[in-house]
């Protein structure tokens, strides 16, 4: 069986387009129909339904695919292999929640790429019980999470930091600090979830209160819920690294409340115990050299 209409097979499928197939193996689009018809009389089954411009792949066509994906890229590889010219890449698979995802990630792993050059670094992002569940099971390598407590867990301290009440440019509790948790009775607010124990602490704090604040927006995502603060409709406890641009330029302004003032999400690195130790040390070991919280404040 000839290479070269596998080649243009899975590369029409690929682009999903002949034209573009043509253009990416400089071939003439007669010359791509050609060979796959050729694929096709090899076979012995129609691998692709034409109509017009368009086309669909027939079911033995879908049947075939991955192996011919899989048998042009282990030719790649062993032309590689034979030429010299390729190294080993390695996959390192991160799990992190949303919000390390955001302001955690950017900055730690462009470190440690320059460590591992030839690491291939994918990132997955969900909440904590699941990359817990997904490290356990071998699916993830490292994890950003909650602080949690395991057996078959290495779980390390990796970031604390701290929650603040933040309102916009304007408001009245800035010409009245310091503040009382009764302050809120009153005040429309922008609840972030995130599921922290620390977030039960102000639900609790709130259940002690005459009048329980008024929860507006109940929000799980940390973009959401700033910009809506931004937007004037409501205050909202937010992690200060989530903010810290927008309390650099004065948009968003933390103000205390002496009840609150321990509040802090703390973010746990995890690894299964048996799992390669040199990248958790070097994670943590770019962690102390950033000093992420006190380079931001």
């Amino acid at each position: 069986m000839n290479l070269e209409n596998i080649e243009a097979f899975v590369y029409v499928v690929h682009f999903n387009s002949f034209r573009k197939a043509a253009d990416a193996l400089f071939l003439t689009q007669p010359s791509i129909s050609s060979r796959i018809r050729t694929l096709e009389k090899e076979l012995g089954v129609e691998l692709l339904v034409r109509e017009g411009k368009r086309f669909s792949l027939t079911q033995k066509g879908e049947i075939f695919l991955p192996h011919a994906q899989q048998t042009l890229k282990s030719f790649k590889r062993a032309e590689q292999l034979m030429s010299g010219k390729t190294t080993e890449v390695k996959t390192l698979r991160l799990g992190c929640t949303e919000t390390i995802s955001h302001y955690v990630v950017p900055h730690v792993m462009p470190k440690l790429k320059e460590r591992f050059p030839n690491f291939q670094i994918r990132i997955i992002t969900d909440n904590s019980d699941s990359i817990i569940e997904k490290v356990l099971n071998k699916e993830i390598d490292l994890g950003f999470v909650r602080s949690v407590s395991h057996p078959a867990l290495e779980s390390v301290k990796f970031i604390e930091d701290p929650i603040k009440l933040c309102v916009y440019q304007g408001h009245s509790f800035l010409e009245e600090p310091p503040l009382s948790i009764e302050a809120l009775e009153t005040e429309p607010l922008v609840f972030y979830e995130c599921g922290s124990l620390n977030w039960t602490k102000i639900h609790r704090l709130f259940e002690t209160l005459s009048q329980p604040p008024i929860i507006d927006y109940h929000i799980d995502n940390m973009e959401t819920a700033k910009k809506l603060v931004l937007e004037r409709q409501g205050i909202s406890f937010l992690p200060m690294l989530c903010i810290r641009r927008e309390v650099k330029d004065g948009l968003l302004i933390p103000v205390t409340i002496p009840s609150l003032s321990e509040l802090s999400l703390v973010t746990n690195l995890i690894m299964l115990k048996e799992g390669d130790s040199s990248i958790f040390e070097a994670v943590l070991e770019i962690n102390k050299e950033l000093k992420l919280i006190e380079r931001f404040y």
